[in-house]
């Protein structure tokens, strides 16, 4: 019976950790304030900055009415595509992965603030 407590105990603490990893949209809401003055997330309409209602899954520099900048089309050259790893690594130094993007926001600092607007992003996309 120890042994099977232990288990279960090992089980649950692995469970906890892996929910964590995926953000809490919750947490990302609030992160995206910083990012709502240019982006929607929740709805198709380009602002400054295009929608991002759907990003994960999104070609690069594909979203419909938006003008994006040369570097961005240029980066999405190839087939690239918005998935959690490629956007993480966005989120956190835009201009650094995109020299010459439009986007003007430095990026964002906190491992979890990135993986929780992600969940955020991917919350607003399945609503």
């Amino acid at each position: 019976m120890p042994l099977r407590l232990s288990l279960i105990s090992a089980c649950l603490c692995l469970w906890a950790g892996l929910a964590h990893a995926d953000g809490d949209a919750g947490a990302g809401a609030q992160v995206f304030r910083k990012c709502g003055a240019c982006h929607a997330a929740s709805e198709p309409v380009n602002r400054v900055g295009p929608s991002l209602l759907g990003v994960i899954g999104r070609p690069v520099a594909t979203f419909a009415g938006y003008s994006y900048s040369a570097a961005m089309k240029a980066f999405g050259e190839g087939g690239k595509v918005w998935d959690e790893t490629l956007l993480a690594e966005y989120l956190l130094s835009p201009k650094a992965m995109v020299p010459g993007t439009k986007m003007s926001f430095p990026g964002l600092k906190k491992p979890h603030d990135i993986e929780n607007v992600i969940a955020y992003l991917k919350a607003t996309a399945t609503k």
